[in-house]
């Protein structure tokens, strides 16, 4: 019964060909052509797992080593995006998505989330980010540009958008290994302050700024941004970059609500953010395995929420194929240093982890996954600069 399921499914796909080598040592065909990539069955997948979810079952079944792949791992990935008969893009799928939204979490369960995710330890994180250990898209001015240029690209396009000015304070929340904060005090003389739930982040960004000397302009602070919004304080400028993903469907409003409290009137604010098409449930090996707590939202709910709180919305752009190439380096990188990770946390970690990132790439690439950085202002503000020119110089 398993095996009609599968041929089934692989017959249905319009894709580039590609075999597969079932459990019961079968090989078949699907498409037109010489198959350049090839998935191998070591064992069935059950299909009680298959019915109840099929990437959750997919994935486990690679990280077990149940099933196996030959040629390109993304290729593979973005071959199920493009097949017309894939199970990601059933009618009643789509019909039922907005009845999967995930349920608020508490401010104790997201701090566990976070650190389950980004206290891996930085010296993991160290093996494929760049030197500024940015966590984020980067922004390839050309495709020539190594990850850790077009992570000072990414950081610089963001404090352009910002218009900064010397004596301005700035707020970043949830600000990674701090250098977004860093680089706003060095480049513009503002007084930076970020915010992290990551204890490994903070550690970090603490030993960063003070070997660079800049307490008096930085400061990081292991705390959550509703906590911030209790204490009065107020910023010109405010964002967050790769953050509000960990918020939530449910407490959105409770992050917009925070942000109107810290930005001072007339004040910028960036949200740099994963986007949906459409609000729909994420995907659950995500959720298990990587992004415990994590939701993606659509860009009409984060553009739907501004007029409550008399945000004005100025310029709205996305940076998806930035993304797709971001993850690619880290893939290479990941992979450059796969055997160490292998030693420190195990096989079945290395091969989370290597699906995780080729199938983020071929989900940019693919899926409409997207990503867009929203700029808006709280009030209206007449002192902005009229065109984009200012950002290209």
């Amino acid at each position: 019964m398993e095996k009609k399921i599968f041929h089934n499914f692989f017959q249905g796909m319009q894709t580039e060909p590609f075999a597969i080598r079932y459990w019961d040592g079968t090989e078949e065909k699907y498409g037109q052509g010489e198959p350049g990539i090839k998935v191998i069955f070591h064992d069935k997948i059950p299909e009680t797992k298959l019915l109840k979810d099929v990437s959750l079952a997919f994935g486990e079944a690679y990280m077990d080593g149940v099933i196996d792949f030959e040629g390109d791992l993304q290729e593979i990935i973005e071959a199920v995006y493009q097949g017309s008969n894939s199970f990601l893009e059933k009618k009643t799928f789509k019909e039922l998505k907005g009845f999967f939204r995930p349920k608020g979490t508490s401010l104790k369960q997201q701090e566990k989330d976070i650190q389950h995710h980004y206290d891996l330890g930085n010296d993991f994180y160290a093996l494929w980010l760049d030197e500024t250990m940015s966590y984020s898209c980067a922004y390839f001015e050309t495709p020539e540009d190594t990850l850790y240029q077009a992570q000072l690209n990414k950081i610089d396009y963001i404090l352009k958008k910002l218009q900064l000015h010397p004596g301005e304070k700035i707020l970043d929340i949830g600000s990674g290994w701090g250098w977004l904060i860093i680089r706003a005090a060095q480049q513009y003389g503002v007084k930076a302050l970020g915010i992290t739930l990551s204890k490994e982040q903070h550690q970090k960004t603490k030993e960063r700024i003070e070997e660079l000397g800049l307490t008096s302009q930085v400061d990081v602070r292991l705390m959550d941004f509703r906590d911030l919004a209790k204490s009065g304080e107020q910023f010109d400028k405010v964002v967050s970059v790769g953050m509000i993903e960990h918020v939530g469907h449910v407490n959105l409003p409770k992050y917009f609500a925070a942000v109107d409290k810290l930005l001072a009137p007339h004040g910028l604010s960036m949200l740099h953010s994963i986007t949906g098409l459409i609000e729909g449930p994420v995907d659950k090996w995500i959720i298990k395995y990587i992004f415990p707590g994590g939701y993606i939202p659509s860009i009409r709910e984060l553009i739907g929420q501004l007029p409550d709180y008399n945000f004005h919305l100025l310029d709205v752009e996305s940076l998806r194929l930035h993304y797709a190439q971001t993850l690619d380096h880290w893939s290479k990188n990941f992979e450059k240093h796969v055997d160490f990770v292998q030693e420190k946390y195990g096989e079945r970690f290395v091969r989370m982890w290597r699906l995780y990132l080729n199938a983020c790439a071929a989900s940019f690439r693919k899926s409409g996954l997207n990503i867009h950085q929203i700029i808006f202002s709280k009030g209206l503000n007449n002192s902005l600069e009229m065109t984009r020119s200012f950002l290209y110089k």
